[in-house]
């Protein structure tokens, strides 16, 4: 069953208020959830970055809805961390869980002092992350040596069946690289053929289980006014692979962006005053062979998308809401 999730962008608003927003998406009928593991956020104007997995538990424990991260292990989060997290929102919430995994982005993982790897590297690490991963969350006593170190690393409380292991990809090669692994694929939503190379990638080489899109849209009454909301809190996103994996901080990402067009911004961002506009764009990405999609209004104002999408857009695309 297609499903269309709300996107809680960790970046743009405090923990507090974020939780408020996503237990109001789940009123208003968005049927699931998912989030970022950042320790930044992309511009000082957005202003904040919670620790996901904290607000993780307390979102699935006052919500019934299914509930994803977009995380990267290997560097600021050891393998084994993140299995133990994983292993933990899985019991307490079976079946409501899953953890798509990245090669990350310098943004988030320059704070431990290490040496950026390149991006052959990271890939290698992702991959041997993920065997520890799945050997740790199926039970098994681990020890490994190589891009990742382990010492004898054991999960001790796991969930009855392990969570899905996504892979979070951009682009058609790392998409069909990570088919081997994956449970499922999340990308950013783009134009249409780009999004079909992605899908079409991932399941030419095998690739099983759902395939998702994270949508970033801009919502406001008037078309300025959601060209600005855009401008204000997601130029970074004109920021395109693989420069925007590389920049360390967010006065940099700032610095790139100071002169971004507004076709620019539309490039990177669905802009419209137009409910009508972002219901067809939701359909476009959908008709690209995606399962589920992620709405993720750029702005730091939630509710009146929340209720503007509840009331007039989901039930248009067969969502039925309260």
């Amino acid at each position: 069953m297609t499903l269309i999730g709300f996107h809680a962008s960790h970046e743009q608003l405090a923990p507090s208020a974020l939780l408020d927003h996503v237990r109001h998406a789940e009123q208003a009928g968005f049927q699931a959830a998912m989030c970022s593991d950042h320790f930044a956020p992309w511009t000082r104007a957005q202003g904040h970055s919670g620790f996901s997995w904290s607000w993780l538990g307390a979102a699935l424990a006052t919500t019934q809805l299914p509930f994803g991260v977009v995380t990267a292990p290997g560097q600021r989060m050891h393998p084994a961390v993140v299995a133990q997290a994983i292993a933990t929102l899985g019991e307490m919430f079976p079946g409501r869980f899953w953890a798509a995994l990245g090669s990350g982005e310098h943004l988030n993982e320059h704070i431990t002092g290490e040496p950026w790897p390149e991006k052959p590297e990271r890939e290698q690490r992702l991959v041997e992350s993920v065997d520890v991963m799945r050997r740790l969350l199926a039970g098994h006593e681990v020890t490994h040596d190589g891009a990742v170190r382990v010492d004898r690393a054991r999960v001790w409380s796991r969930p009855t069946t392990p969570p899905l292991l996504i892979a979070a990809a951009v682009t058609p090669e790392s998409a069909a690289s990570h088919a081997a692994w994956a449970d499922g694929l999340i990308t950013v939503a783009g134009d249409a053929p780009a999004m079909r190379a992605v899908v079409q990638a991932y399941r030419d080489a095998g690739g099983r289980g759902p395939v998702s899109a994270q949508l970033h849209l801009s919502w406001a009454p008037d078309e300025e006014e959601a060209l600005a909301i855009a401008r204000e809190q997601w130029a970074s996103g004109t920021v395109g692979a693989p420069e925007s994996w590389e920049i360390a901080m967010p006065e940099e990402f700032e610095a790139r962006t100071a002169d971004a067009s507004d076709e620019a911004i539309r490039r990177a961002v669905t802009v419209s005053s137009d409910l009508g506009a972002h219901e067809a764009r939701v359909a476009e990405v959908l008709e690209a062979g995606f399962d589920d999609v992620y709405l993720h209004h750029v702005g730091q104002e939630q509710t009146a998308f929340i209720d503007a999408f509840g009331e007039r857009v989901l039930p248009r695309l067969g969502v039925r809401t309260a």
